[in-house]
């Protein structure tokens, strides 16, 4: 293999100008033949994405599961039991979420120092355990009290997960990865659906209402997977057993030149400079708009389609279609996006269709066409909750500031969920005009951020562009020269924002 070192670097090498495609599809460069091929660059990615996706999407899937289970608990009997009135199940799903933000920069600092095959699998044994807990509740504080626990168990799953993909995956093969990751959140919106009608048969048995054995077998199956998790997660390239050495020194290759050689090292200035970055701000503003929406929908489809007339057993089968589509949008979103090395132009569409699909439920009353919004508010809202953390991931530079990033991103769209919990209230029955204003607002706001940032990237990778013409550099950085500001992260000269 080629000493890097004695070639110039093109830009594009790890900062890629909107519309290139992604460097397994363009590999005529000269930098990129001192690697694999493309077809064994193919090879390579297939491998790693075998290895790491589908245990991802799992744990994922459990996940989001757990956290919603709530809605499905609602129709099978939760509130009466408890005897909740009035907000107390707004209440109850809102709590969950200061505790889930608390937990997520501090995970991520954990993942950055420490293996996350035992990080991972370990918050997942609690929040498993948690929710086993919220089938043994006998009044509403104690409902309260084990959801607060389950949202600080949980917090550090997303944020980290999101954090370990950017450590396998240069920046515009992330994306896909991401939606994949996260389309399992739409199958556990499907799955929790047809889990929880079955579940509903066990109305009664050894004493304990169907809403129970909902988070008691959800919860056991939480576990169950963590466990196996422990032997099955893989922590970083460098240590990967299913790489050969060939293969683990060109994955560390191509994140290298991906990432511009910017420092990876942990120092509490990147935590500042996550801190003080005005555009990761902007981010955060952009996912609380998508989030708050997101958690509306998954925690209240079951209550809105069976305001719709339906009974409460036909309404948990009724949530499942529209989660289909939402994951066959978010593979398809996520994959066309890394394809063209572009972000926002696709959030920008997705909030727009989840925009049509609200006005529908919002501006009519006709059950079937009411039942039609809720296909189009799921495949405008899912996509862009992967794209989101991916594009903020893709403007980042440097290893730790990154993952500080991700998680203040997460962290404050997860904020969303608070909103969330009170959006659609009882009193709204059955229309909930009240609640899908606040949405069709909060992506409003989301889609006017989406598109300043892509104005203002375009803009900067422009200037950058300039100065590197103005200098003689024609887009061309030595290794030496990059090395030379790599404590600069995203500020170094050659670094380009993807749009």
């Amino acid at each position: 293999m080629a000493n890097l070192s004695e070639a110039k670097v093109s830009a594009t090498e790890f900062a890629r100008p909107a519309g290139e495609l992604p460097r397994e599809e363009n590999e005529s460069d000269t930098a990129s033949h001192q690697g694999f091929d493309e077809k064994a660059t193919r090879r390579l990615l297939r491998k790693i994405d075998f290895a790491l996706l589908p245990l991802l999407a799992l744990l994922y899937l459990m996940s989001f599961l757990d956290r919603g289970n709530i809605g499905n608990a609602r129709l099978a009997g939760l509130e009466r039991d408890l005897k909740m009135h009035g907000l107390d199940f707004n209440v109850a799903l809102a709590i969950f979420f200061p505790f889930y933000v608390l937990a997520e920069i501090p995970s991520n600092i954990m993942m950055k120092r420490f293996s996350p095959s035992l990080w991972i699998p370990s918050i997942m044994v609690v929040w498993g355990a948690m929710c086993c807990l919220m089938g043994l509740v006998h009044d509403f504080a104690g409902l309260l009290a084990v959801r607060a626990a389950l949202g600080l168990a949980e917090g550090g799953l997303f944020p980290g997960i999101t954090f370990y993909i950017t450590m396998w995956y240069r920046r515009h093969e992330c994306g896909l990865r991401m939606a994949l990751f996260f389309s399992a959140a739409t199958a556990a919106g499907a799955f929790g659906g047809l889990l929880a009608r079955g579940i509903m048969e066990l109305d009664g048995k050894r004493g304990l209402s169907a809403w129970s054995w909902i988070f008691i077998i959800e919860g056991a199956i939480t576990v169950a997977v963590a466990l196996f998790a422990y032997s099955s997660m893989h922590d970083y390239p460098d240590s990967a057993k299913f790489l050969t050495k060939d293969e683990r020194e060109e994955v560390d290759r191509r994140l290298e030149a991906d990432r511009s050689y910017l420092d990876d090292e942990f120092a509490l200035s990147y935590i500042r400079d996550a801190v003080l970055d005005w555009k990761i701000w902007v981010y955060m503003l952009i996912t609380i708009g998508i989030y708050s929406p997101l958690y509306s929908f998954a925690s209240f489809l079951p209550t809105i389609i069976s305001n719709l007339g339906y009974s409460n057993e036909t309404a948990q089968l009724m949530t499942v279609p529209p989660y289909v589509v939402a994951c066959l949008f978010c593979i398809s979103a996520g994959w066309i996006a890394d394809k063209h090395g572009q972000r926002g132009v696709y959030m920008i569409s997705a909030n727009l269709v989840a925009i049509v699909g609200f006005l529908i439920l919002i501006a009519v009353s006709e059950p079937k066409l009411r039942y039609l919004g809720t296909f189009f508010a799921a495949a405008g809202i899912y996509p862009n909750v992967s794209q989101t953390v991916a594009w903020n991931g893709n403007n980042i530079g440097g290893s730790t500031k990154r993952s500080v990033g991700i998680a203040m991103q997460v962290g404050f769209g997860n904020l969303g969920g608070v909103l969330s919990g009170f959006t659609y209230t009882s009193r709204d029955a059955p229309l909930f005009r009240r609640g899908h204003g606040i949405v069709i607002g909060l992506l409003a706001m989301s889609t006017v951020l989406c598109a300043f940032m892509r104005w203002w990237c375009i803009r900067e990778n422009a200037r950058r562009d300039a100065v590197d013409a103005e200098c003689g550099r024609l887009n061309s950085w030595s290794k030496q020269e990059m090395q030379a500001e790599r404590r600069r992260g995203d500020q170094a000269g050659f670094f380009r924002y993807t749009i």
